[in-house]
């Protein structure tokens, strides 16, 4: 199988499927049908890539694009997951989910809660967050490539926010990404984020 990773950080990714068998491609550019063609691809796997898939991409690989997102689905789709489920109070996990048009509104395929220390900054909190979607993704890799998770539909309200809604506090944060999350909570309740 030919699978396309659309991330810009792929190494843990790409290690997982080559050890599977199967050959990839890595591009962060965006993608359309007839590229998917030429180059033959079989699946795809976004992992933090900036631009949404449309179609005609997703009836070339109907069921067959993932995307693997540090939030508890369907809270905190789009930008900057792992920051707003500190602002928000939200529940903190990771989910790999089907594509499909919307932003991160297709089918769940996998989750796994994951909790944190009174201690956390956003940065390690980032990096846990990571670790355990490339871990989830590492177990299961042979299953989602053969369709053999079953996908349920996101159900609740959900939430969702772009990258500039996270400008009036960015440079605010006194330590930038190290910043305590509980500092980080305290100045968006005072910016009324």
């Amino acid at each position: 199988m030919k699978v396309l990773i659309l991330s810009s950080a792929p190494e843990s990714l790409r290690s997982t499927i080559e050890r599977a068998g199967d050959s990839v491609l890595v591009t962060t550019d965006r993608i359309s049908a007839e590229s998917l063609e030429r180059d033959g691809i079989d699946f795809i796997v976004s992992y933090g890539y900036r631009h949404l898939i449309r179609e005609p991409v997703l009836a070339r690989l109907p069921n067959r694009i993932i995307n693997l997102h540090i939030s508890w689905l369907p809270t905190n789709r789009g930008a900057d997951p792992n920051l707003w489920s500190w602002i928000d109070d939200t529940p903190k996990g990771v989910t790999i989910h089907q594509i499909d048009a919307g932003l991160d509104t297709g089918d769940i395929l996998l989750q796994e809660p994951v909790t944190f220390g009174p201690s956390e900054t956003l940065a390690s909190s980032y990096a846990t967050l990571k670790s355990a979607i490339e871990a989830l993704f590492a177990r299961t890799w042979p299953d989602l490539r053969d369709g053999r998770v079953p996908a349920r539909a996101q159900t609740g309200p959900g939430s969702s926010h772009s990258a500039r809604d996270k400008e009036p506090l960015l440079a605010r944060l006194p330590l930038g990404w190290d910043t305590p999350v509980a500092e980080v909570v305290t100045l968006a309740r005072s910016l009324e984020l």
